[in-house]
């Protein structure tokens, strides 16, 4: 605790008797000034014990006195130390009263207690508090180095909390609460998601003080460089004190070290991590296992899913798609436990292996009802795989990934792909391009008025060849309709009895729509 005038009073060596204020002696001392201006104010900065013998004071002056209390209270002076025997043989009572009224701790001096005593016990009594503040600081540092190695950042936010007699709460980079100690605190740290968010935005280091009704928050962001990692929260019913500050000041450090890995170490994972899955889709999954031992626990033996994200090709603010995306997975992944396997091959493609039905695939689908462009990623989901079938899964990724690219999608999976029409494929305008050159001949054709043969022809391959069904639909001979084929043919250049050709004429009527006379 810092010194108080009623430490000061209670202090044997000073023998201060006090003569008003007597109800506000917890206030604390942070200086101890002695001046005998009229009007000492412009030289205080608040919190000071004002020391004077009233040498130019008009003392019998009652409402002069009551306008320099006033001014002394309004500058921050928490109390006045008048010496008697030197100029007044004892307080004038003008002083007095006003102190009284007004409510300014009014301290007697005796004539034998110098003002450099006075001075020497607070200035004593504040180095006492800063070395105590220090020492303490320095234990919970070693305290919270003790539970960083032992037990990780969950033990270092339960240290915290005790140290600063709060709460404190641990965020990853989305704002999600990690850790919150005590117990309770994990809900009112859940309500400060917004304001961690928003903490984010800004370049590292970054804080901010959040008030509250039932506390006072401070948030501190993690990280090192520029880039937020995470973010800590500390709550108190009032401001920090020096040793809680040097508390949090080491928490905020064995808690970046414990989040942020060192740049080697991340490269060295990373190469392993793509060496595994180069392992995976060689067809070489025992080899995989070998090489990655404990690292990604039991993720490489089934069922995975692959996946494949590229950016959206334009400019865009803040941070580069794709490393937002493998944060968020990861981050994901952290959450619930789970173990997750990210490859970045340059800026431009990341791939990740996540198990099946876990909540890295859960992120990424929340991607699914997203465009492209506000997402900033197009990402490629394959079906359940099992290690033997890793380069199936790559494939099948890189299919629901260029689908996903043609149709301005954030994610595909291709199992969609799978259980759907093949039918939205083709609106491509290169696909579109091709049918139109296919039927081309026969539109100009028909526009002649010579014949219907895009309707004959929509016909016959809709009834599968059969000429009595499909002449009935379009109410004509059977004759005519085979005499319309062989025009097809001609005109075409090419024979309906290749199911090539006919697959491809199919094709071409959906892609312009005149299977449904749309044209």
């Amino acid at each position: 605790m810092p010194p108080t005038l009623a430490s000061l009073v209670q202090h044997s060596a000073l023998k201060l008797t006090v003569r008003a204020g007597e109800d506000r002696l917890d206030t604390p001392v942070r200086w101890a000034h002695v001046s005998e201006l009229a009007d000492p104010v412009p030289y205080m900065e608040g919190g000071e014990l004002l020391l004077t013998t009233a040498l130019t004071l008009d003392a019998g002056d009652a409402d002069a006195m009551r306008r320099y209390v006033r001014r002394l209270l309004g500058a921050g002076v928490v109390g006045l130390g008048f010496a008697i025997g030197v100029n007044y043989e004892d307080i004038p009572a003008t002083l007095v009263e006003a102190a009284r009224a007004e409510g300014l701790p009014l301290l007697e001096v005796p004539r034998r207690t110098p003002f450099l005593a006075i001075s020497k016990a607070v200035s004593a009594a504040i180095a006492a508090d800063q070395y105590r503040a220090v020492t303490a600081g320095f234990e919970a540092q070693r305290e919270m180095t003790r539970a960083a190695l032992a037990e990780g950042p969950v033990a270092v936010v339960a240290r915290l909390a005790a140290h600063v007699d709060g709460w404190a709460a641990l965020y990853d980079t989305s704002g999600t609460v990690l850790a919150a100690s005590p117990e309770w605190a994990a809900r009112r740290a859940a309500r400060l998601t917004p304001d961690v968010e928003r903490l984010r935005e800004r370049p590292a280091p970054a804080s901010a003080v959040v008030g509250g009704t039932e506390d006072r928050v401070e948030l501190q962001s993690l990280g090192t460089g520029r880039r937020v990692r995470g973010a800590l929260a500390v709550g108190t019913g009032a401001p920090l004190g020096t040793a809680e500050r040097y508390a949090v000041h080491s928490a905020i450090a064995l808690l970046t070290l414990t989040t942020e890995r060192s740049r080697s170490l991340q490269a060295a994972e990373a190469r392993l991590g793509a060496a595994v899955l180069r392992m995976m889709l060689s067809g070489q999954p025992d080899h995989a296992r070998a090489v990655a031992g404990d690292l990604y626990g039991g993720l490489l033996d089934a069922p995975f899913r692959l996946l494949i994200a590229e950016p959206v090709p334009g400019e865009r603010e803040g941070e580069p798609p794709l490393p937002e995306l493998a944060e968020a997975l990861e981050s994901a992944a952290a959450r619930a436990g789970e173990t997750v396997l990210t490859v970045p091959e340059g800026e431009e493609r990341l791939l990740v292996l996540a198990g099946d039905g876990g909540a890295v695939v859960s992120a990424c689908e929340a991607y699914s009802e997203r465009d492209a462009e506000d997402a900033g990623v197009v990402v490629g989901l394959s079906a359940p795989a099992g290690p033997i079938a890793a380069a199936a899964a790559y494939k099948q990724a890189e299919q629901a990934l260029s689908v996903a690219r043609r149709r301005g999608k954030a994610l595909v999976e291709h199992e969609d792909l799978a259980a759907g029409s093949v039918l939205p494929l083709l609106a491509d305008d290169a696909v579109r391009a091709f049918a139109d050159g296919m039927l081309r001949a026969l539109y100009e054709h028909d526009a002649t008025g010579r014949g219907d043969l895009v309707a004959s022809l929509r016909a016959w391959l809709s009834r599968h060849g059969q000429w009595d069904a499909a002449a009935a639909d379009l109410g004509v001979h059977r004759h005519t309709l085979r005499y319309r084929m062989r025009r097809v043919e001609e005109i075409l250049g090419r024979s309906l009895d290749d199911p090539d050709v006919r697959m491809e004429l199919w094709l071409a009527l959906k892609a312009t729509g005149t299977d449904a006379g749309e044209r």
